[in-house]
């Protein structure tokens, strides 16, 4: 069978551009460019590298905005000082905090203090009610990204079975109601599901997120399948040197799927990208709004 790799970096840059368009035309009616504030504690090397990245890709694209570096010893009450102060800016659009948060922190709190209105992570339970209602929100970044390369991949979703591994709140419950609005039929499978591997077979379209590597092996896959990949682990390869992988084999379910995301430059670019797209969204929004 000849399969489709959907290449995530391509589609991201398509997105981007599609970003860079309605930030210059927010600027030309409003006077002033989308504004996204990242909010960093602590010193997580791969929390670094992501927030770094987020910046980056904002200013490219024309917006506003700051990344905040706040030291480890930062307290609750602190962070939440700031988050208030963001949510009373009218310059700000888009509050993203980034994960995890050191332990003395509630995260729970943390993004719950966030105004619904600038969630651009989709997070909020204000957000979360809104998706589960069908009703618009800002939507979680990276499952809206696999929805993107669903598209991409001319996934017909109407009446196909759509089996998500994965229950997580920032992945696995969002994309099931996403997937649940395109009139897909949605099992949310997990770790303790009985028989996972045969529950996976029945998959028209099979979503992994469990943050298991090569968990998701090519037998697991219907023939014909399409398979989004959302898992990002870093495993030990040849010489020592470390390699990412996903958590579906991809080797293995290439030779069964009709499409497949690969891991990296999968489901990974599309989370900054519609991050991007969120805060234009918000910005819009908020205009709208008054």
């Amino acid at each position: 069978m000849s399969v489709v790799v959907l290449d995530g970096s391509k589609l991201a840059e398509s997105v981007r551009e599609e970003v860079t368009r309605d930030v210059a035309a927010f600027v030309a009616k409003h006077g002033r460019a989308p504004g996204l504030h990242v909010v960093l504690v602590g010193e997580d090397p791969a929390s670094q590298v992501y927030t770094r990245n987020k910046e980056k890709a904002s200013k490219e694209v024309g917006m506003a905005g700051r990344l905040h570096v706040l030291p480890a010893s930062t307290s609750q009450a602190e962070l939440l000082a700031l988050l208030a102060a963001l949510n009373a800016d009218d310059a700000v659009d888009g509050i993203l905090v980034q994960l995890p948060l050191p332990k003395a922190i509630d995260t729970t709190a943390v993004l719950d203090a966030i105004h619904p209105a600038k969630d651009v992570d989709g997070f909020h339970p204000v957000n979360v009610g809104l998706l589960a209602s069908g009703r618009p929100g800002l939507v979680p970044c990276t499952p809206l990204g696999c929805m993107r390369l669903l598209a991409r991949a001319g996934a017909s979703l109407a009446g196909a079975h759509a089996v998500v591994v994965g229950r997580s709140n920032i992945v696995g419950k969002p994309i099931a109601q996403l997937l649940l609005a395109e009139h897909a039929t949605v099992t949310i499978a997990h770790s303790r599901t009985r028989d996972l591997p045969a529950m996976c077979r029945t998959a028209d379209v099979l979503v992994a997120a469990v943050g298991k590597p090569e968990m998701v092996r090519g037998d697991w896959v219907k023939e014909g399948a399409i398979v989004i990949d959302v898992g990002i682990n870093r495993v030990e390869g040849e010489g020592g040197k470390s390699r990412l992988v996903g958590d579906v084999c991809f080797e293995e379910a290439k030779a069964r799927a009709s499409a497949i995301t690969p891991v990296p430059r999968g489901v990974g670019p599309m989370t900054i990208a519609c991050l991007l797209a969120n805060t234009v969204r918000a910005a819009e929004r908020r205009a709208a709004q008054g």
